[in-house]
């Protein structure tokens, strides 16, 4: 306390063990007085100029698979750790392509001298942190390239869009960042209503990016997009929470997450990818397609470069405004701090896309694909096999379940009397015509219950996007404008 100026020191040993003989080092922290090594990867004496930027450095230690290339005459390296396969160098021509792009879209020189991917490969994970210079990412085995393997898999793509994400931040969060971020302090939590902003943006340009460096086709993209739209219209909490409030209760809402989540609370990422969406159509629509989010990202970096200050609550509505050259922030307003719905569909129209949205197949239906088999009917819950359970995880408000008195947490035993699966409730809602009534059999805890249930008519909550006109030029500019 009180020492976070203070230049810092971190000697990092090799463990004396027999099983440690093998084992490396892997951090962006600059080493002391740029002391010379046997190799990148050995122990030694780091060093840091203050509190902030030792904490911002992640470190491995072990035995792990090492490869680098150049973006934009900046080294980077890919650290993979674990039991797998890989394609290493379809992963790394991937993302040098990512990282060009980003660094394209910003503007060179890189904000980073160096930068590393460290990926801990695992039989079933994902996720991701971003830091100043590093990310840690965790995936599963199944998401990485497999050697002779041609196609794009889901899980290969979703990796890519991971690690686009997690890049992005190196400049908006890592250095673009809410004021109240610069010095925050640590003991307590930092609140702010612009994490639509800083995770929303970033996850409206992490697939985007992937099109326009050309890791994914324009189908794959749109796919996407309209996972992330269907995402969004099946959480009713959207018509609770605004984007700003989603962002301001972060800790005491979105990271304490209750059964009842879904029916209460919208996420900052989701919605606020959509109102990156709603905010770049909007500019193209009103500037003829000469300017777009790119310039609003591209002037918030050249404002950070200038001071390094943080942004307020409402600099990025101000940009807008000057960037359009139109005072529109009552439309802006509408999409932050409102929770009406977004004017999705008016904005695509003006690129000849359509949004549709349909009924789905099944809960597992992600949205982004023609429906042709979708389900007669709609109990209104979320259903896991949790331990060989039929499992209810959640239950939508004024849904047939909630209706009949079904709650979180119920063990499903038997739907007309016939043992329950996945299988089997699939396969009864897609027969099952809404206004039937149903006996459902299930444990609460240790009490056999009985539920007697109405289907509802199923909802239209899984998007699809259409190009209806490929020549539309506002389109091309859009899904095809190189950044820069």
């Amino acid at each position: 306390v009180g020492q976070g100026d203070t230049s810092c020191e971190v000697l990092i040993v090799k463990p004396a063990h027999a099983d440690c003989n093998n084992w490396r080092l892997a951090t962006t922290l600059q080493r002391k007085n740029n002391e010379s090594s046997e190799d990148d990867f050995s122990f030694g004496l780091f060093q840091a100029a203050n509190y902030s930027e030792l904490i911002d450095h992640p470190v491995e230690m072990g035995n792990f698979e090492q490869f680098d290339f150049q973006a934009c005459s900046v080294r980077h390296d890919v650290i993979l750790t674990g039991r797998y396969k890989c394609d290493t160098d379809r992963l790394k021509s991937d993302l040098e392509k990512i990282c060009e792009q980003h660094i394209g879209l910003f503007g060179q020189p890189a904000p980073m001298s160096r930068y590393m991917f460290m990926v801990m490969v695992v039989g079933d994970g994902y996720g991701g942190l971003e830091h100043r210079s590093s990310t840690s990412l965790l995936c599963s085995r199944r998401n990485l390239p497999q050697p002779g393997q041609k196609e794009l898999t889901e899980e290969y793509r979703d990796f890519l869009g991971l690690c686009s994400h997690e890049y992005f931040h190196s400049w908006n969060v890592k250095r673009i960042k809410p004021a109240v971020y610069e010095n925050p302090d640590l003991g307590r939590e930092v609140y702010t209503p612009l994490l639509w902003a800083f995770e929303g943006i970033t996850s409206y340009y992490d697939d985007l990016a992937l099109l326009r460096s050309g890791c994914i086709s324009r189908d794959d993209y749109l796919e996407l997009l309209a996972r992330m739209m269907t995402r969004v219209q099946r959480t009713a909490g959207r018509k609770l929470q605004s984007a700003a409030q989603s962002s301001f209760n972060a800790w005491t809402k979105f990271y304490k997450q209750d059964e009842n989540a879904s029916n209460a609370i919208i996420s900052y990422y989701a919605k606020g990818s959509l109102i990156a969406l709603c905010i770049d159509l909007k500019i193209r629509a009103l500037t003829g397609d000469e300017k777009s989010l790119d310039d609003v990202m591209r002037m918030l970096w050249q404002n950070y470069l200038q001071s390094s200050a943080g942004i307020g609550d409402f600099d990025i509505q101000q940009i807008v405004c000057q960037l359009v050259d139109k005072d529109i922030s009552d439309f802006l307003d509408r999409l932050i701090y409102q929770t009406e719905e977004l004017p999705l569909s008016e904005l695509l129209e003006n690129l000849s896309v359509e949004l549709e949205f349909q009924v789905s197949s099944s809960q597992d239906d992600k949205g982004g694909k023609v429906v042709t088999d979708p389900q007669a009917s709609s109990l209104g819950t979320v259903i896991k096999e949790l331990e060989g359970r039929l499992t209810v995880v959640s239950v939508k408000e004024d849904s047939a379940a909630q209706l009949a008195g079904m709650s979180a947490g119920d063990e499903i035993i038997s739907i007309n009397g016939i043992r329950a699966s996945m299988q089997l409730y699939n396969a009864w809602l897609k027969r099952s015509q809404a206004g039937t009534a149903h006996t459902i059999m299930a444990f609460r805890r240790d009490e056999l219950m009985s539920f007697d249930v109405i289907l509802n008519e199923p909802e239209k909550d899984s998007a699809v996007l259409k190009i209806k006109d490929e020549s539309n030029k506002s389109l091309l500019k859009w899904l095809q404008m190189d950044a820069g």
